[in-house]
C-alpha cells in the first residue's frame, strides 16, 4: 500500500489540475454504477424466486416480466454510466499527458544553465522526459480502472452482506487466495524493476545509436556496424534473460495462487451447500451469491492487475516527481531590478566558477577584469581554457561560485534574468538548427521584435550573407529546414552558421558575444562576417571568442586564458612585445598559415 500510494498521489494531483471536470464525472458515474450494481444484486433473488416459483404458461411468465424488465433497466443504466466513464477517460489521458509534459518543459527551461552540466541532473531529466510523462498518463488511466474495480468489489460485498451476514466471510474466503497470488506476482515484478529499467535504457541507447541520423555517417565511415550490433545484442540478451527469470518466478507465484483459489472456490461452494442444507438461505439467494462472488472475483483480479501496473510505474513516476522537485530548487534566482539598457561598465571581481558535480580544478579561477561600453575584447586560449564559460558568466547565464559580476555597479544576482538576457546577443559555435522555416530561424533571435516589411530581417541576412543561402532554397524564406519532415531541406554546417550569425544580428542587443562564429565558414563568408562585426562594434560592446588570432589584432583588449585563469591581457602589439604565451601561439599560427599557403602554391590544389 505504501508503494501504491507513491504512484497514486502525484498522478491524482496532476489529474486534478489537468482534468478536474473529467475526474468529477468519472467519480460520480462510478459511484452511481456501483449503486446500480448493488441494486442489481438485490433484485436478482426476487427475479430468481419468481422464476423458480412459476408454474409455466403465459400467465406465469407475465408475472415475472416486470421484475426482469426492472433488472434489465438497472443493467442498462450501469452500461450507460460505464460509457460516460469511458468518454470522460478519453478526455483525461491527453490532458494529463499535455499537463505533465508542459510541467516538465517549464521546469527544464527554468533551471540555471549550469544544471545541464550536472550529469546526474541531466540524466534524471531525460528519464523523466522519456518514461515519466508516458507512465504518468498511464497511471491516471489505471486510477480510473482501480476505482471501477474497487467499487465493483464493494457493491458485491454490500449486496451479500445485505442478503445474509454470513455471505461476506464466504466472499473473503473466495477472494483471499486470488488476491494473495496477484500481490505476490506484483512483488516479484517490483523487486526486479530497477534492473529492468537499467537494462532497458542500455538497449534503447544502442538502438538509438544504430538508427540516429547524425551518427549514421560516422558509424559507416569507421566501419563500426559490427560493434554497434554486438553491443545491441549483448544488451538485448541480458534484458531477455532477466525478463525470463522474472517471468518464471511470477508463473510459480501465479500457479500457486490459482491452486489456492481453486481450493477457496471449493470451500465457497461447500459453505453455500451447507447453508442451503440447514435452510439458512434459499436457492435464489444462493444463486445470487454465486453471481456476486464471481463478479467480485473478476473485479478483484482486475484491481490486482491495475495495482501491478501502478507498481511498475512507481519508479518512473518517482523519477518524474524528483526531477520536478530538483528543478524547482535550481530555478534561476530572480532579481527585482531591471538591467541597464546599455551598460557602461561590466566588472568581474575575483570570479570563480565550478561546474556542479565536478571534483577537478575550477573552470574559472580568480578572474578580475573590466569591460567598458563600446569596447571589443577577445577571449583567446587553448581548448578547455574557460573562454566560453567566462563569456556565459559575463552574460549572466552562469552564476559564479565565488566573486561577483556587476553591470554598472549592480550585481547580476539583483537583476531580473529576463531583463538581463534582453541586453545580450550570443552566437555560439554549434547553434541550434531550428526545425522551422528559414524566416523563423532568423526571427527567433528576437521573435517578438516589431519589424514592418522585414527591414531588419533582410538587413541581418545581407550582412551575414545568409541571404545568398536563402535565395537558393526551393521555397525561399518559407523553406522548412529539417529533413525529418516531408518537404524539408537541410543545410551544410557553414550555411547553418550563416543563419546563426544573422539571428545574432537580428537580435540587436548592446552586448554581443561571438563564440567562434565563423569556424565552419569559407574564407569569403568569414571575411563578410568580420566586416559586419567591425560595423557593429561602433555601437555595441563586443566579446569575441576565437582560435584564429589573426582576426583579433585590432580589438581593444585581448585576454589570454589558461586553465581557467587570465594569464595575459592587453592589446595585440603589447602582448607581442611581451613575447609570452599569446605571442608564441600567434607566431605558431602564422607559420602554419604560411606553410599551408606554400603547399597550395606548390601543389595547385590541396
Amino acid at each position: 500500500m505504501r508503494r501504491l500510494n507513491q504512484a497514486i498521489r502525484p498522478a491524482a494531483a496532476l489529474l486534478r489540475r489537468a482534468a478536474p471536470r473529467a475526474i468529477l464525472v468519472v467519480v460520480v458515474a462510478q459511484l452511481l454504477a456501483g449503486a446500480a450494481a448493488t441494486w442489481a444484486f438485490l433484485l436478482t433473488p426476487e427475479v430468481l424466486n419468481q422464476l423458480f416459483g412459476a408454474q409455466g404458461g403465459i400467465a406465469s411468465l407475465r408475472l415475472v416480466l416486470p421484475a426482469i424488465a426492472l433488472l434489465l433497466l438497472v443493467y442498462l443504466v450501469r452500461m450507460a454510466l460505464d460509457a460516460v466513464t469511458a468518454m470522460a477517460k478519453a478526455h483525461m489521458g491527453p490532458k494529463v499527458h499535455r499537463a505533465a509534459e508542459e510541467a516538465l518543459c517549464q521546469a527544464a527551461v527554468g533551471v540555471d544553465l549550469a544544471s545541464f552540466d550536472d550529469a546526474d541532473f541531466y540524466d534524471q531529466m531525460h528519464r523523466a522526459q522519456m518514461r515519466g510523462v508516458m507512465h504518468m498518463e498511464g497511471a491516471t488511466n489505471s486510477l480510473v480502472e482501480a476505482l471501477s474495480a474497487s467499487l465493483a468489489v464493494l457493491s458485491a460485498s454490500i449486496a451479500l452482506c445485505w442478503l445474509h451476514p454470513l455471505l461476506l466471510p464466504i466472499l473473503v474466503l473466495a477472494l483471499l487466495p486470488e488476491g494473495w497470488a496477484a500481490l505476490t506476482a506484483a512483488q516479484v515484478q517490483y523487486a526486479g524493476m530497477s534492473v529492468t529499467i537499467d537494462l532497458s535504457r542500455q538497449l534503447e541507447m544502442m538502438a538509438e545509436l544504430a538508427t540516429n541520423r547524425d551518427a549514421a555517417a560516422e558509424i559507416r565511415a569507421n566501419q563500426a556496424q559490427p560493434y554497434v550490433l554486438a553491443e545491441h545484442h549483448r544488451s538485448a540478451l541480458a534484458l531477455q534473460q532477466h525478463l525470463v527469470a522474472l517471468g518464471l518466478r511470477e508463473v510459480r507465484a501465479t500457479t500457486l495462487g490459482r491452486l489456492l483459489s481453486s481450493l477457496g472456490l471449493v470451500a465457497t461452494f461447500a459453505a453455500l451447500g451447507f447453508m442451503l442444507h440447514w435452510q439458512w438461505l434459499d436457492l435464489a439467494i444462493a444463486g445470487t451469491a454465486v453471481i456476486a462472488i464471481r463478479s467480485a472475483s473478476l473485479a478483484l483480479g482486475r484491481l490486482m492487475q491495475v495495482s501491478h501496473d501502478l507498481f511498475e510505474k512507481t519508479l518512473y513516476i518517482s523519477d518524474y516527481c524528483e526531477f520536478i522537485d530538483k528543478a524547482a530548487q535550481r530555478r534561476l534566482a530572480v532579481g527585482k531590478l531591471a538591467a541597464p539598457t546599455n551598460p557602461q561598465l561590466v566588472t568581474l571581481d575575483r570570479v570563480t566558477f565550478r561546474y556542479p558535480g565536478t571534483h577537478g580544478p575550477a573552470a574559472l579561477r580568480d578572474i578580475s577584469l573590466q569591460i567598458k561600453a563600446g569596447q571589443t575584447i577577445a577571449l583567446v586560449g587553448e581548448n578547455g581554457s574557460g573562454k566560453t564559460t567566462l563569456a556565459k558568466v559575463i552574460a549572466g547565464l552562469l552564476q559564479p561560485s565565488g566573486g561577483s559580476v556587476s553591470w554598472d555597479g549592480v550585481p547580476l544576482g539583483q537583476i531580473d534574468p529576463g531583463s538581463l538576457a534582453d541586453q545580450v546577443a550570443m552566437v555560439l559555435q554549434d547553434p541550434i538548427r531550428w526545425p522551422r522555416s528559414a524566416r523563423d530561424n532568423i526571427r527567433l533571435g528576437r521573435y517578438d521584435r516589431a519589424d514592418p516589411a522585414d527591414v531588419a530581417l533582410l538587413d541581418a541576412a545581407q550582412q551575414s550573407r545568409a541571404a545568398e543561402v536563402i535565395s537558393q532554397l526551393p521555397d525561399g524564406w518559407e523553406t522548412l529546414l529539417s529533413r525529418e519532415f516531408s518537404g524539408g531541406h537541410d543545410l551544410s554546417g557553414g550555411q547553418w552558421q550563416r543563419l546563426a550569425v544573422a539571428r545574432g544580428l537580428y537580435r540587436d542587443a548592446p552586448l554581443v558575444i561571438w563564440d567562434e562564429p565563423t569556424a565552419p565558414l569559407d574564407a569569403k563568408a568569414e571575411h563578410a562576417v568580420y566586416e559586419s562585426l567591425r560595423q557593429l562594434a561602433h555601437h555595441r560592446t563586443m566579446i569575441l571568442i576565437t582560435h584564429r588570432l589573426a582576426s583579433v589584432r585590432n580589438v581593444d583588449c585581448i585576454y589570454f586564458l589558461e586553465r581557467g585563469a587570465v594569464v595575459e591581457a592587453g592589446p595585440h602589439e603589447a602582448l607581442m612585445q611581451q613575447n609570452g604565451k599569446y605571442a608564441e601561439l600567434y607566431n605558431l599560427q602564422s607559420r602554419l598559415n604560411g606553410l599551408v599557403g606554400d603547399v597550395q602554391v606548390a601543389g595547385g590544389t590541396l
